[in-house]
């Protein structure tokens, strides 16, 4: 099925003209910057001396250095990646550049993450619901396939997805990539956690893909909110026409650079959070209050239990705090619990295990 950018695109982001700065225009790493209206002092903080960071200045709009360094592990060009405030930001331009308020409609499949919804709301475009296979969260293609019409523009999918902790078949993604005409956006958070690789190198084969990913999961940087989409340079200039013009801060942008750096420890954290992960897998089976653990392929388990509110407040008031999900589509009586340290890890099995029914 032949894919054309331009037939989803609105009319009103095809003939826009994004906000241009100087600094858009002057690529130098050396100057007089007289062109942003900045204080010329610097800022009133030696927070970060010595770490070659001008506050007082504005941040690279485009975000090169880190794109660069970024794109040399991930093996693409910084022309497919767009850097964003969370990979929230990803979704929510994807929602103002290719759905028309009041008229276009997108494909969720719950249970899922939660903020295609939201941004759909906000944005004002329909959301068409294909719940996963009650038996093990797969994609439903055939009503998948149904669904789809001519105001379908989107088709989010969450692999591994939250909250089950499951992976996505790729030959239903494929089916879907090859008989849809508008975006299929597949959200790897957590990737790093799976035992199967992301699909980036797909997006050679189909113009149509959107990957988003983040720092925030393995790459234990939730706090400076940094989220990334990988696509053709066609979808990702259209990403840059919408973003606002600094839309990551300079320090952000700094330590997600040293971050970088640092591929082998965030490996180790890998090894050591997917170990935890199968050995309290193991132990949670065990308790006679967990009826069924499901298999996790992200740095979370999702746990069905004889009484998921009771259990969850239990918790609570043990300082213990996990994601009660038992209100989701298909979670009935089930927990998220994430990954933690050994420790925490054990104080929660010692926990559940003092639990009166």
């Amino acid at each position: 099925m032949q894919f054309d950018l331009n037939n989803i695109l609105r009319d009103n982001i095809k003939s826009l003209s994004p906000y241009s700065s100087a600094r858009d225009e002057y690529k130098g790493k050396e100057g007089v910057f007289l062109d942003a209206n900045e204080n010329p002092f610097g800022a009133p903080t030696s927070f970060f001396e010595g770490n070659e960071l001008n506050l007082n200045r504005y941040p690279d709009p485009m975000q090169l250095s880190l794109k660069d360094k970024l794109g040399k592990i991930k093996g693409l060009p910084t022309e497919n990646i767009f850097l964003g405030n969370g990979s929230d930001e990803a979704i929510d331009i994807l929602f103002r550049a290719f759905c028309e308020p009041g008229k276009d409609k997108v494909i969720i499949c719950p249970p899922t993450y939660g903020m295609y919804e939201v941004s759909a709301n906000i944005n004002d475009v329909g959301i068409v619901k294909v719940h996963l296979t009650k038996e093990d969260f797969q994609l439903d293609i055939e009503n998948i396939l149904l669904a789809i019409n001519e105001t379908t523009k989107l088709i989010f999918i969450c692999c591994p997805n939250n909250p089950t902790g499951n992976g996505v078949k790729w030959d239903s993604i494929k089916k879907i990539l090859e008989n849809f005409k508008g975006l299929v956006v597949i959200d790897e958070a957590y990737i790093n956690f799976a035992r199967y690789m992301s699909l980036i190198p797909e997006l050679l084969n189909y113009p149509n893909l959107v990957i988003l990913q983040t720092l925030s999961k393995a790459w234990g940087l939730a706090g400076i909110r940094i989220g990334a989409a990988f696509a053709s340079q066609q979808i990702i200039d259209v990403f840059n026409k919408i973003k606002p013009p600094y839309n990551i801060n300079a320090v952000s942008q700094k330590i997600a650079l040293d971050a970088l750096d640092n591929l082998d420890q965030v490996n180790n954290w890998i090894k050591e959070i997917v170990f935890e992960r199968n050995r309290l897998s193991l132990e949670l089976a065990k308790l006679n209050i967990i009826t069924k653990v499901y298999p996790s392929e992200a740095n979370f388990i999702l746990v069905k239990t004889i009484n998921a509110n009771s259990i969850y407040n239990y918790l609570a008031n043990n300082k213990i705090i996990i994601r009660n999900r038992s209100n989701v589509s298909l979670c009935e009586g089930c927990l998220r619990i994430t990954i933690g340290t050994k420790e925490e890890n054990e104080m929660l099995l010692k926990t559940l295990q003092n639990y009166k029914a």
